[in-house]
Protein backbone atom coordinates (compact mmCIF):
# COMPACT_ATOMS: atom_id res chain seq x y z
CA UNK A 1 0.00 0.00 0.00
CA UNK A 2 2.82 2.85 0.96
CA UNK A 3 4.68 1.74 -2.39
CA UNK A 4 1.65 2.35 -4.23
CA UNK A 5 1.25 5.58 -2.60
CA UNK A 6 4.87 6.41 -3.60
CA UNK A 7 4.20 5.75 -7.02
CA UNK A 8 1.00 7.58 -7.04
CA UNK A 9 2.69 10.70 -5.55
CA UNK A 10 5.96 10.63 -7.90
CA UNK A 11 3.89 10.41 -10.80
CA UNK A 12 1.24 12.78 -9.62
CA UNK A 13 4.45 15.19 -9.01
CA UNK A 14 5.98 14.37 -12.55
CA UNK A 15 2.76 15.37 -14.38
CA UNK A 16 2.22 18.50 -12.52
CA UNK A 17 6.15 19.59 -13.06
CA UNK A 18 5.64 18.50 -16.69
CA UNK A 19 2.23 20.73 -16.87
CA UNK A 20 4.12 23.59 -15.38
CA UNK A 21 7.16 23.15 -17.60
CA UNK A 22 4.83 22.86 -20.58
CA UNK A 23 2.35 26.03 -19.56
CA UNK A 24 5.69 28.23 -18.87
CA UNK A 25 7.19 27.38 -22.19
CA UNK A 26 3.47 28.56 -23.72
CA UNK A 27 3.38 31.81 -21.52
CA UNK A 28 7.10 32.75 -21.61
CA UNK A 29 7.06 34.31 -25.05
CA UNK A 30 4.10 36.78 -24.71
CA UNK A 31 5.09 37.27 -21.01
CA UNK A 32 8.69 38.22 -22.04
CA UNK A 33 7.38 40.28 -24.64
CA UNK A 34 4.79 42.30 -22.29
CA UNK A 35 7.75 42.85 -20.22
CA UNK A 36 9.76 44.40 -22.72
CA UNK A 37 6.61 46.73 -23.88
CA UNK A 38 6.37 47.79 -20.13
CA UNK A 39 10.14 48.63 -19.82
CA UNK A 40 9.91 50.29 -22.61
CA UNK A 41 7.11 52.52 -21.65
CA UNK A 42 8.63 52.82 -18.33
CA UNK A 43 11.70 54.47 -20.39
CA UNK A 44 9.93 55.97 -21.83
CA UNK A 45 8.29 57.99 -19.82
CA UNK A 46 11.66 58.19 -17.89
CA UNK A 47 13.71 59.74 -20.56
CA UNK A 48 10.53 61.81 -21.97
CA UNK A 49 10.04 63.48 -18.39
CA UNK A 50 12.98 63.55 -16.32
CA UNK A 51 14.77 66.51 -18.00
CA UNK A 52 11.37 68.52 -19.53
CA UNK A 53 9.85 68.00 -15.92
CA UNK A 54 12.75 69.28 -14.18
CA UNK A 55 13.13 72.30 -16.57
CA UNK A 56 9.72 72.91 -16.10
CA UNK A 57 9.71 72.99 -12.13
CA UNK A 58 12.95 75.21 -12.39
CA UNK A 59 11.22 78.04 -14.23
CA UNK A 60 8.98 78.94 -10.81
CA UNK A 61 12.64 79.37 -9.52
CA UNK A 62 12.18 82.97 -11.01
CA UNK A 63 9.44 83.53 -8.55
CA UNK A 64 11.37 84.24 -5.24
CA UNK A 65 9.59 82.26 -2.77
CA UNK A 66 10.23 79.36 -4.88
CA UNK A 67 13.98 80.83 -5.42
CA UNK A 68 14.51 80.76 -1.73
CA UNK A 69 13.14 77.68 -1.28
CA UNK A 70 15.80 76.23 -3.81
CA UNK A 71 18.52 77.88 -2.13
CA UNK A 72 17.77 76.28 1.32
CA UNK A 73 17.41 72.80 0.21
CA UNK A 74 20.68 72.77 -1.97
CA UNK A 75 22.07 74.42 1.42
CA UNK A 76 20.42 71.47 4.01
CA UNK A 77 22.92 69.06 5.50
CA UNK A 78 23.33 65.52 3.78
CA UNK A 79 20.25 63.43 5.58
CA UNK A 80 18.33 67.36 5.73
CA UNK A 81 18.63 66.95 1.87
CA UNK A 82 18.09 62.57 1.95
CA UNK A 83 14.75 63.71 3.80
CA UNK A 84 13.95 66.48 0.99
CA UNK A 85 14.37 63.96 -1.43
CA UNK A 86 12.24 61.24 0.30
CA UNK A 87 9.19 63.87 0.88
CA UNK A 88 7.76 63.58 -2.49
CA UNK A 89 7.70 60.13 -2.42
CA UNK A 90 6.06 60.13 0.98
CA UNK A 91 3.60 62.59 -0.07
CA UNK A 92 2.12 61.08 -3.34
CA UNK A 93 2.32 57.55 -2.81
CA UNK A 94 -0.66 57.68 -0.95
CA UNK A 95 -2.53 59.44 -4.19
CA UNK A 96 -0.72 56.10 -6.19
CA UNK A 97 -2.99 53.80 -3.31
CA UNK A 98 -6.06 55.82 -3.92
CA UNK A 99 -5.70 55.23 -7.87
CA UNK A 100 -6.08 51.70 -6.96
CA UNK A 101 -8.87 52.18 -4.11
CA UNK A 102 -10.95 53.75 -7.50
CA UNK A 103 -10.03 51.00 -9.61
CA UNK A 104 -11.41 48.43 -7.00
CA UNK A 105 -14.23 50.29 -7.53
CA UNK A 106 -14.37 50.97 -11.29
CA UNK A 107 -13.94 54.39 -11.56
CA UNK A 108 -11.08 53.52 -14.31
CA UNK A 109 -10.41 57.02 -16.14
CA UNK A 110 -10.26 58.60 -12.64
CA UNK A 111 -7.22 56.39 -11.06
CA UNK A 112 -5.91 56.54 -14.52
CA UNK A 113 -5.48 60.35 -14.12
CA UNK A 114 -4.48 60.29 -10.67
CA UNK A 115 -2.20 57.90 -10.94
CA UNK A 116 -0.54 59.84 -14.04
CA UNK A 117 -0.59 63.39 -12.07
CA UNK A 118 0.82 61.89 -9.39
CA UNK A 119 3.69 60.02 -11.11
CA UNK A 120 4.39 63.32 -13.45
CA UNK A 121 4.34 65.07 -10.09
CA UNK A 122 6.54 62.69 -8.21
CA UNK A 123 8.99 62.53 -11.54
CA UNK A 124 9.38 66.52 -11.33
CA UNK A 125 9.53 66.83 -8.19
CA UNK A 126 12.16 64.45 -7.63
CA UNK A 127 14.02 65.51 -10.64
CA UNK A 128 14.33 68.83 -9.58
CA UNK A 129 15.17 68.06 -5.80
CA UNK A 130 17.98 65.86 -6.85
CA UNK A 131 19.79 68.08 -9.01
CA UNK A 132 19.67 70.75 -6.29
CA UNK A 133 20.86 68.08 -3.34
CA UNK A 134 23.45 65.53 -5.28
CA UNK A 135 26.31 67.14 -3.96
CA UNK A 136 24.81 66.70 -0.67
CA UNK A 137 23.70 63.23 -0.98
CA UNK A 138 26.60 61.90 -2.43
CA UNK A 139 28.62 62.63 0.71
CA UNK A 140 26.43 59.77 2.15
CA UNK A 141 28.41 56.91 1.74
CA UNK A 142 25.68 54.31 1.66
CA UNK A 143 23.85 56.66 -0.92
CA UNK A 144 26.83 57.46 -3.14
CA UNK A 145 27.62 53.16 -3.26
CA UNK A 146 23.63 52.31 -4.30
CA UNK A 147 24.23 55.58 -6.51
CA UNK A 148 27.19 54.01 -8.37
CA UNK A 149 25.94 50.48 -8.59
CA UNK A 150 22.63 51.72 -9.40
CA UNK A 151 23.30 53.84 -12.51
CA UNK A 152 25.20 51.20 -14.30
CA UNK A 153 22.62 48.81 -14.21
CA UNK A 154 20.08 51.19 -14.97
CA UNK A 155 22.36 51.98 -18.19
CA UNK A 156 22.86 48.71 -19.01
CA UNK A 157 18.83 47.52 -18.68
CA UNK A 158 18.22 50.39 -20.47
CA UNK A 159 20.62 49.74 -23.36
CA UNK A 160 19.00 46.27 -23.55
CA UNK A 161 15.47 47.80 -23.44
CA UNK A 162 16.69 49.96 -26.74
CA UNK A 163 18.05 46.68 -28.56
CA UNK A 164 14.47 45.16 -27.76
CA UNK A 165 12.57 44.52 -30.86
CA UNK A 166 9.54 46.43 -29.29
CA UNK A 167 12.06 49.67 -28.90
CA UNK A 168 13.45 49.27 -32.21
CA UNK A 169 9.82 48.85 -33.70
CA UNK A 170 8.19 51.81 -31.48
CA UNK A 171 11.30 54.31 -32.85
CA UNK A 172 10.36 53.54 -36.25
CA UNK A 173 6.77 54.35 -35.46
CA UNK A 174 7.56 57.64 -33.66
CA UNK A 175 9.84 58.30 -36.64
CA UNK A 176 7.06 57.76 -39.24
CA UNK A 177 4.07 59.87 -37.27
CA UNK A 178 6.84 62.69 -37.27
CA UNK A 179 6.73 62.71 -40.68
CA UNK A 180 3.32 62.34 -41.24
CA UNK A 181 2.88 65.41 -38.79
CA UNK A 182 5.52 67.61 -40.65
CA UNK A 183 3.98 66.81 -43.72
CA UNK A 184 0.35 67.51 -42.69
CA UNK A 185 1.60 70.35 -40.74
CA UNK A 186 3.13 71.69 -43.95
CA UNK A 187 0.29 71.14 -45.70
CA UNK A 188 -2.15 73.35 -43.79
CA UNK A 189 0.33 76.33 -43.49
CA UNK A 190 1.08 76.57 -47.24
CA UNK A 191 -2.58 77.50 -48.12
CA UNK A 192 -3.02 79.79 -45.43
CA UNK A 193 0.65 81.46 -46.23
CA UNK A 194 -0.52 82.46 -49.15
CA UNK A 195 -3.30 84.39 -47.91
Amino acid sequence: MASTLRRIAVIALWTVRQIFGTAWSIIRGPLRFALQVLAALVLLFEEWGWKPLHDALALLARYAPVAALERWIARLPPYGALAVFALPVIVLFPLKLAALWLITFGHFVSATILFISAKIASTAIIARIFILTKPQLMQIDWFAAAYDKFVPWKDALFAAIRASWVWRYGRILKTRVNIQVRKAWARWQGPRSEL
